[in-house]
């Protein structure tokens, strides 16, 4: 019996090198073709322009890094991240900027002047994006109902164990 399962692994392990030998296989992807991988970096370049890395963080609904088209605004970029959370703030966006003699600049600006605002030349749009720029929306998580019940429950079990326990500690 030992053989013969030995005589099996050994023609299963001999026959998937023999395939992955034919040069039918391609391990791995086509780079060119790379859109979204695990890691959360995200592919919108365009192959006819120069493209830049730029990564957005917090309360958006794909956080990460992105290669965009040098052309894009943070609005897109903020599009291509798929919108703010409910929790997020809209009116403290933020775009940090690290220049190459390390010094650092914060720019902000407010999406609410652009959804509601009725009078656009009061608006100040946000600063065109560069490369190594990151992307910001702050934000504050939000407590649902079920989130409460989550701890009441657990606060609640802690103190029963914890009652049962002096109870059979005490009769002892």
């Amino acid at each position: 019996m030992r053989l013969f399962l030995f005589l099996i692994s050994f023609i299963l392990l001999f026959a998937t090198i023999q395939y992955a030998q034919t040069g039918d296989v391609k391990i791995g992807r086509d780079a060119s073709r790379l859109t979204q991988t695990q890691g959360a970096f995200f592919d919108y370049s365009d192959p006819n322009s120069l493209n830049i890395k730029v990564s957005v963080w917090g309360f958006v609904k794909y956080p990460g890094q992105y290669l965009v088209p040098a052309y894009s605004t943070a609005l897109d970029v903020f599009s291509y991240a798929g919108g703010p959370t409910e929790s997020a703030h809209l009116d403290d966006l933020r775009i940090y900027r690290t220049f190459e003699d390390s010094t650092q600049q914060l720019y902000k600006f407010n999406y609410n002047d652009l959804l509601w605002e009725k009078n656009l030349n009061k608006v100040v749009p946000p600063p065109a994006l560069l490369p190594g720029d990151i992307f910001v929306v702050p934000g504050e998580p939000r407590f649902y109902f079920k989130d409460y019940l989550q701890v009441t429950i657990s606060i609640v079990s802690t103190l029963i164990s914890l009652t049962i326990l002096i109870l059979n500690i005490t009769r002892n």
